[in-house]
Parts: C-alpha cells; structure tokens; sequence
C-alpha cells in the first residue's frame, strides 16, 4: 500500500489536544507495578479523559488488569478502560486456568491474552540470558504449539477475545497465528513486530497481515537505543519514525493499529508519547485517514466496541 501524499490543499493535523479525540491506545503500563511507572491507573484514564480518547488497555508483566480496569472505570467514567493477562510466570506461564479465570471476572473488561514478554524463552536468550534460562517455551521440538497453549487459544476463541503475540521469535509468531485462526481466533495483535526482541521482517509482517493479524506499531520504540534514558532500553531496537512510515506502507494501515508501550519512569506519559507519534507520521506522509485506521478504527474493532 502506497504512502498517503499530502496534497496542498489538506487541512493540516488538528491542533495538538484534539489529535487524539476518538484514539484507543491498547498498550499502556500504569502503576501499581513491580517497575516504576510515570503514572498511576487513574491518572491515565482521566489525562485520557481529558484529550478526548476513546479507550485505553493497561498491560501489566505480572498479574492481570481488567480487575484494575473495572475499578477505574467506576472513578473516571465517560472512558473505555480494559485490560487482560500476559502469561509470564508469575501466573504460572501458559496456564489455561489462569486464563478461564481472567475471562470470567466482574466487568467483562479482559479483552487481551499476551503470551510471553519477559519470561519468553526468545527474549531471554535475546538479552543475554541464555535459551536455558528457564524462558517459556510455545512449540514443541517438531514446530507445533504446545498442548497447554492449545488450550488458551481455543478459550480466546470462545470468549472471541484478542491472542497477542508477546515476545515471541517470528517464526514462533507466524506458527501461534495459523494455529489460531483454525480454531477461531478472529482477533489477532502482533505484538510490536518491528521492534526487540520480535523483530520481524517487513515481509514476516505482511505475511501475518495477509494471514489477518494485526501489526502492533509502538512508539517507545523511537525512545529506545543507545541514547535512551532508561539503561535497559539502550539495549532494545531503535525504530525512526520513518521506518514505521515503510512498515505501514507494507502491511497497509488497515491491518495496523498504533500504540504507544509506554508508562516508564522517565519516558514521556502515554498520551504525550501518542500525540509525537501521530505528528511524526505525519510529517513522514502519513494521512489522517490513516492514522484514524491504526489509532481509533481497528482498536475499536479489535475490541469489540465496532464490527470487527
């Protein structure tokens, strides 16, 4: 798909507090955590609130948060706040239990099962923590997703909910994605493609758009690398706003969504991250029917608040 081009007579980017007005950022870290964070629960919904957006999704490592989001949601209403559960160890890894239960708490509000981030065996042998560090592993030894993860699939497909790809290899990804569309699964993120420990190819990435996934585009990519504040981000991909700008003429902005990763202590909060991304691809030559796509239609659509 071909970049949008700019023609003389586009009216120019609304002005910086109503470029979000309608945005769903679906990845977002807020306190309470284990890790610092910039922000708290209720202080990013209602800064949220405040710019206009639609929704927002708090992703935590650890434990769930659609329990946390159910709360928030009776504190700062007049906001779409959800969340889900990654399935890192400390909910016992890929645990078709924890899942069944995530699903089930008050609200309705987990929307997103993340496999593995940090205690993926992919991302611990990518930052040097060896493949025998006790990482988390998805297929087995012939290529074939693990019986347990089965399981969590088929329960993702019967609560029609979203599968996020966590931080898994490429080809582990693309293996979890077809094993998913054939029990159901219709809601599908690749979690952050281009970036580490992912770091998939631009043909990885339209393979998996092809395939119906979702590419997950984020900006704390574009803070990380050498120069990043955080000492363990200087370790992590740096991505320019222009090669998001060549990963969305890839995969097309029908099949991307926009998110900022962000809620680190010392990075920018979330919102002041999405408002820089949505104004650097702009001046790459992304339009605003575009943007709408990745930042306010597809994550309605992926959940559940418009027609997939």
């Amino acid at each position: 798909m071909a970049l949008a081009q700019k023609a003389s007579a586009e009216l120019p980017l609304p002005q910086t507090e109503r470029r979000l007005q309608g945005a769903i950022d679906m990845h977002v870290h807020a306190a309470p955590d284990v890790s610092l964070r910039s922000l708290n629960d209720l202080e990013l919904a209602r800064r949220a609130k405040e710019l206009g957006m639609a929704g927002v999704v708090i992703k935590n490592h650890e434990f769930i948060t659609n329990d946390r989001a159910y709360l928030v949601r009776q504190v700062v209403p007049g906001i779409e706040v959800f969340g889900g559960i990654v399935l890192n160890h400390s909910v016992g890894g890929l645990n078709p239990v924890a899942v069944e239960r995530m699903i089930g708490f008050t609200g309705g509000y987990g929307k997103v099962v993340w496999l593995p981030t940090f205690d993926a065996a992919h991302h611990r042998s990518c930052f040097g923590q060896g493949k025998e560090a006790g990482g988390i592993r998805v297929l087995d030894e012939g290529g074939r997703i693990l019986p347990e993860l089965k399981k969590i699939i088929q329960l993702v497909a019967q609560a029609d909910i979203i599968l996020a790809t966590g931080h898994l290899s490429a080809a582990e990804s693309l293996a979890v994605i077809q094993a998913a569309l054939e029990v159901g699964v219709r809601r599908i993120i690749v979690t952050h493609a281009l970036y580490s420990p992912g770091q998939m190819s631009f043909q990885e990435m339209a393979r998996c758009a092809q395939m119906g996934a979702f590419i997950e585009h984020v900006y704390v990519a574009c803070l990380a690398g050498p120069q990043a504040p955080l000492p363990w981000l200087r370790n992590w991909r740096h991505l320019s706003l222009k090669d998001y700008a060549r990963a969305i003429a890839t995969v097309g902005a029908e099949r991307s969504i926009l998110c900022s990763d962000l809620g680190q202590y010392l990075n920018p909060t979330p919102a002041d991250g999405m408002q820089a991304f949505v104004q650097g691809l702009w001046e790459e030559g992304i339009g605003q029917e575009q943007i709408d796509w990745m930042l306010k239609k597809n994550p309605a659509r992926l959940l559940g608040l418009e027609p997939l």
